[in-house]
C-alpha cells in the first residue's frame, strides 16, 4: 500500500484508510465482534494502516472494538478518533448537543486512552466546530494534550475555511476531514483551498456516498430501521433513482478501465490531491479489498477531464442530511 503524509507534522498513513462506523452503529445492526476485529486484523494485513473511530460511534462501543482489534499493535497502525459531543448518560439519546469545552476534550481524551488501550491518541479530532466554544480554546485544549503526550496530532470535522485558519494559528492542524466525493462537492470551494495553502491533509469520510457510488444501491434497496440512511434526503427512492445518471456516466469509464465504480469513484478521489486519504468504511474483506485496488489504478488527465464534464452536467437531487443535522456543520 502506498503512504501518503497529513499535514506538516510527520504524520504519515496509508493512501486509503478504512472508516470504522459502520462496524458498530448507523448501517443498521451492529456486526458480530470477533468477525470485526478479523476484519480490522486482515485490513492491517491488506495495508491499511489508518483507521478512523469515534466516541460517538456507538457509543463507545467502536473505540472499545478498535482497542481490543489493535492491541499489542503499537505503531502498526494510527488510529483517528473525535471529541466534540454531549452524550446521554441514560443511553436513551446518541447525543444531547455539542461539548467542545475544554474540560470535556480532556475528559473524552482520557476515556479515549482507556477505550483504545494506547498511550497516545494518533489524531485527534473535533467532531463537530461548537458554536459555544471559540475554536481558540479548542485548539489550546488540544495543544495541552500534545505537550503532554496524551495526543500526537490535531484535526478538525466538517470545519470550514476560516476556523481552520483560526485554529491553525493556535495548534498545527494535521488533517481536516469532510464528506467529499464525485456527488458531494462543496469542500472544493473554500475548504480544499484553505488547507492546500496552510500544508493541511484532508481526509474525506463517505467517499464513496455512503453506498450509492458502489451501483449497488438501487430504488428498491430495503434499509434496515436503525440504518440512518432511511433518513438522508439522498436516499429517498426518487433521488435515488434521479442519481442514477451520475452512476451512468462513471459506469462507461469503469468499462474502460475494467474497474469497479467503487474503485473509480476512489481513485478520481486519490488524484485530486497527493494529500487526499479517503476512508471508505466496509464489514466485508471482499469490498475491502476490491476498495485497496483503486490505489493502484491511474486516471489520466484525460479520463478525470472526462468525468469533470460528464458529472458536470448531472443534477445530483437531494441534500447531504436533513437540515438539523446539516445545521451541525461549519463548512
Amino acid at each position: 500500500m502506498q503512504k501518503r503524509k497529513l499535514g506538516s507534522e510527520g504524520l504519515e498513513v496509508s493512501a486509503l484508510g478504512l472508516g470504522c462506523m459502520g462496524m458498530s452503529f448507523a448501517y443498521g445492526p451492529a456486526v458480530e465482534k470477533n468477525e470485526m476485529i478479523s476484519l480490522l486484523r486482515q485490513a492491517v494485513d491488506e495495508g491499511i494502516t489508518f483507521f478512523d473511530t469515534a466516541e460517538v460511534y456507538g457509543p463507545y462501543t467502536n473505540e472499545e472494538l478498535l482497542g481490543e482489534a489493535f492491541a499489542g499493535y503499537g505503531d502498526k497502525v494510527v488510529v483517528a478518533t473525535k471529541f466534540g459531543f454531549k452524550l446521554d448518560p441514560s443511553g436513551k439519546e446518541r447525543w444531547l448537543g455539542l461539548d467542545s469545552s475544554p474540560a470535556n476534550i480532556k475528559r473524552v481524551a482520557e476515556a479515549s486512552l482507556k477505550r483504545l488501550k494506547v498511550e497516545a491518541i494518533d489524531l485527534f479530532y473535533q467532531h463537530r466546530v461548537d458554536p459555544a466554544v471559540p475554536i481558540e480554546e479548542v485548539a489550546g485544549a488540544v495543544a495541552e494534550l500534545i505537550k503532554e503526550g496524551k495526543v500526537k496530532y490535531f484535526g478538525l470535522s466538517e470545519a470550514g475555511a476560516e476556523t481552520i485558519r483560526r485554529a491553525h494559528a493556535v495548534q498545527p492542524v494535521s488533517a481536516v476531514q469532510t464528506e467529499y466525493s464525485i456527488w458531494w462537492r462543496r469542500p472544493e470551494e473554500a475548504v480544499l483551498p484553505t488547507v492546500e495553502e496552510l500544508g493541511i491533509g484532508f481526509v474525506p469520510y463517505s467517499p464513496l456516498g455512503r453506498g450509492f457510488l458502489t451501483g449497488k444501491i438501487g430504488v428498491d434497496t430495503k434499509f434496515d430501521e436503525s440504518d440512518f440512511r432511511t433518513k438522508l434526503p439522498r436516499f429517498t427512492a426518487q433521488a435515488l433513482a434521479a442519481n442514477q445518471e451520475l452512476l451512468d456516466v462513471l459506469s462507461e469509464l469503469a468499462k474502460r478501465k475494467s474497474a469497479s465504480l467503487s474503485q473509480i469513484a476512489l481513485a478520481w478521489l486519490l488524484a485530486r490531491r497527493p494529500w487526499i486519504v479517503p476512508i471508505p468504511g466496509t464489514t466485508k474483506l471482499a469490498r475491502l479489498q476490491e476498495n485497496n485496488q483503486a490505489v493502484q489504478l491511474e486516471l489520466t488527465p484525460e479520463d478525470m477531464a472526462a468525468i469533470e464534464e460528464a458529472a458536470s452536467a448531472v443534477k445530483i437531487l437531494g441534500e447531504r442530511y436533513p437540515a438539523e443535522l446539516e445545521k451541525m456543520t461549519n463548512i
